[in-house]
């Protein structure tokens, strides 16, 4: 199945704005938040950056940090290098900070169980990074925000239910309600507790509210989510409800609601969505905007901008998912819940534009948008953050954004949590790196894409490139033209078996012969998975499969091809690590010559990992040298081995598999991408998967971002210029 160009109005003013924009937002560092624990910590420690703010000079960043029961502090005094100033203990759990002058302000939950709720307000003096004062606030905290002239607090008190209990429903006694806490020059003054009662109001278990999130306009007034319950709630600085309403539902449109590990095929509608919303923000004093990540039964997927009186200005229904669709931040896997889950939101004016920053819990990404005119937002930015991104500090003074990531997966050898920073500059944006800019199928579908893996160049100067094994149920191969800025996937093929979706593969490397490809599939015999090649038509029909030898297959681990390349009338395919027979740190590159039928291999020596494993993630051919690129599999700081090495093609000459006597091929270094894959400011990507090189010898690089299960969902896509 071939496509078609059709742009999204959201897609193609995001796409104008990137280009024609003379100030853009762009990550410029990124900083692992375990790097706050003290000396002799166990730094495999979970941590979490969860609600993050600044303090007034914009040189400090504060954040809750749940699992460490502590607030940690970032200096960005450098905003390219920010630096660890430690962390404070609060003797709880920390479920959100503010900061009024020199003192931070934190909600620390202390509960005993669901059904015995309490929790302190924590004053704490930045300076010598010492708790205070304490208030008791009665019941389990949640969200909290400061007046604008440092006059009070707002505290949404949760009481949060058990989700094992009644089938994880509302209502669960206790209660929960508003708190407002006065503050004066010496702190939170615990006398002026005032709680505000808003049983009673919620269409959805009225009896029992589940405040989430606070936040207070100029004049005064906290507007407040209670997202189990689908309400939103206005509350005068005096305690006075003056406005309340359900926050309803979205009839939703064009969303994939199958988590089936093939295509993105937002085809669906979800009419009556409930939104329940989790962040809210005023915009002004008389609008506010919602993230609607949903809960118990809703999850709009996308933000609204509401006015105070309960109207809505603005839906934005399905229309920032499927930007993130078109960038590659769309988590397929979650398509069955509640899609890219907007959770975050901030706002900030910038250049004299008011402007909304919209996160996505699961795309890993955030939106950056225009609201001059409430009514018409406009996206003109999508920005690339760590995994799971909570919240935001927007420093107008300093022209910077801040993300809190709170996703740590230490505990499965994954990257940590991270704050990024982000500042607005006069450059052009740097992200994204490949899109569809809107692309749609020749049945009107918009095309979604991830997980890209082994490339080849075409010899127009475009690119083709394979999904793995996270689409493993509709692998596809998508056409690239890299002369376009983003780069743009201008078509997909499906790749078919009989006419059906071809399932049971993990499609790792491509390479053209006259009008067919040949695709390398990286086994695995306990799923059923073949170690093979295929011969694919250029209308996706699967041509022919060819199953690896015995002498092979006798040998096989999990790990196989990655990567193919056509070296005259033979295909070569790297092995990515090590297979029963091979010697340690060697690994195969095997050769099969379709008209002959023959196999035979030679030895490439790689490097001796420090951590984990070093493997072989791509071959490509240009001129008289074979490319690959030699990987370990580890992220951020730990990353030490992403390298292109080259190999005269004279020296690829195989023997046969059997053979004792298997040459070794001699390797130069050509690039360490390191410096290429920090260069935007994130931390470092593990899967470098894609090489390609055009006829000019201009070298493009790719990474696999694994379908967004357990990433943030960023995919580089980048060239490294000529390599002759």
């Amino acid at each position: 199945m071939t496509a078609r160009l059709l742009c999204l109005t959201s897609v193609l003013a995001l796409t104008a704005g990137s280009a024609m924009a003379e100030m853009n937002f762009n990550r410029i560092a990124s900083f692992a938040t375990w790097h706050n624990m003290a000396e002799g910590e166990d730094t495999a420690r979970e941590t979490s950056p969860e609600i993050i703010v600044a303090t007034p000079d914009g040189n400090t960043l504060v954040y809750s940090d749940s699992p460490l029961g502590a607030i940690g502090l970032v200096d960005i005094t450098d905003p390219a290098a920010p630096q660890p100033l430690g962390n404070i203990d609060l003797q709880g759990e920390p479920t959100s900070v503010v900061v009024v002058g020199g003192r931070a302000y934190a909600a620390v939950n202390t509960s005993a169980s669901y059904t015995d709720p309490s929790g302190k307000l924590v004053t704490i003096d930045l300076a010598s990074k010492s708790v205070v004062a304490e208030c008791d606030l009665g019941g389990q905290p949640d969200s909290i925000a400061a007046a604008k002239d440092g006059s009070f607090i707002a505290v949404a008190i949760e009481n949060e239910r058990d989700e094992d209990l009644g089938d994880g429903r509302v209502g669960q006694m206790p209660a929960g309600w508003l708190s407002l806490v006065g503050l004066t020059g010496e702190g939170a003054d615990c006398a002026s507790l005032k709680a505000v009662d808003v049983t009673g109001l919620a269409e959805v278990a009225p009896e029992d509210p589940e405040p989430e999130y606070v936040d207070i306009n100029g004049l005064g007034e906290t507007v407040m989510t209670l997202q189990e319950n689908n309400h939103l709630v206005v509350v005068s600085k005096d305690g006075e409800v003056i406005a309340d309403f359900s926050a309803g539902a979205v009839d939703l449109a064009e969303v994939d609601l199958d988590d089936d590990r093939a295509s993105i095929r937002p085809v669906s509608a979800q009419p009556g969505r409930l939104r329940e919303p989790d962040t809210v923000k005023w915009l002004d004093d008389e609008h506010f905007a919602t993230a609607n990540e949903g809960d118990m039964d809703g999850g709009s997927r996308g933000w609204t901008i509401w006015s105070k009186d309960g109207s809505v200005v603005h839906e934005s229904n399905s229309s920032f998912e499927h930007a993130l669709i078109a960038i590659g931040h769309y988590p397929d896997k979650r398509s069955d819940a509640k899609g890219v889950e907007p959770e975050s939101l901030a706002q900030g004016t910038f250049g004299g534009t008011p402007m909304a920053f919209v996160g996505s819990e699961r795309g890993g990404a955030f939106g950056v948008y225009d609201v001059t005119d409430m009514a018409n937002p406009v996206l003109t930015q999508l920005l690339p953050s760590g995994i799971g991104p909570e919240s935001f500090a927007v420093i107008e003074s300093r022209g910077l954004i801040a993300s809190a990531n709170e996703t740590d997966l230490t505990e499965d050898g994954g990257v940590r949590a991270h704050v990024m920073l982000y500042e607005y500059q006069e450059a052009p944006a740097a992200y994204p790196q490949l899109t569809t800019g809107g692309l749609r199928d020749a049945d009107g579908v918009l095309v979604g894409w991830g997980a890209i893996s082994g490339q080849v160049a075409d010899e127009d100067g475009t690119l083709w490139a394979v999904t793995d094994s996270f689409y493993g149920n509709q692998p596809s191969i998508f056409h690239i033209d890299v002369s376009a800025v983003p780069a743009k996937i201008t078509d997909v093929i499906r790749v078919t078996r009989d006419g059906e979706a071809a399932a049971k593969m993990d499609m790792e490397g491509i390479t053209l012969d006259g009008d067919a490809f040949w695709v390398a599939n990286e086994g695995r015999t306990d799923r059923e998975i073949p170690h093979a090649i295929y011969k694919i038509g250029r209308d996706g029909e699967i041509l022919e499969e060819v199953l690896i030898p015995e002498a092979l297959a006798a040998n096989e681990v999990r790990f196989g091809f990655e990567g193919i390349a056509k070296i005259g009338d033979t295909l070569w395919m790297a092995t990515q690590r090590e297979w029963k027979d091979d010697p340690a740190n060697t690994v195969k590159l095997v050769a099969y010559t379709p008209s002959t039928g023959e196999w035979g291999a030679v030895r490439y020596e790689k490097a001796e990992p420090q951590t984990g494993w070093v493997g072989l993630s791509e071959i490509t051919l240009h001129g008289d040298y074979v490319y690959v690129v030699e990987r370990d599999n580890q992220i951020g700081e730990a990353a030490v081995t992403k390298k292109i090495y080259r190999i005269p093609a004279s020296d690829m000459v195989p023997a046969p598999l059997d053979g004792d006597d298997m040459p070794v091929v001699s390797k130069e270094e050509v690039r360490d991408l390191l410096g290429d894959l920090a260069a935007t400011g994130g931390f470092v990507l593990d899967k470098v998967e894609g090489l390609a090189v055009t006829a000019d010898g201009t070298a493009w690089v790719s990474t696999d971002n694994d379908g967004v299960d357990d990433h943030s969902g960023e995919t580089m896509f980048f060239s490294i210029g000529k390599i002759d």
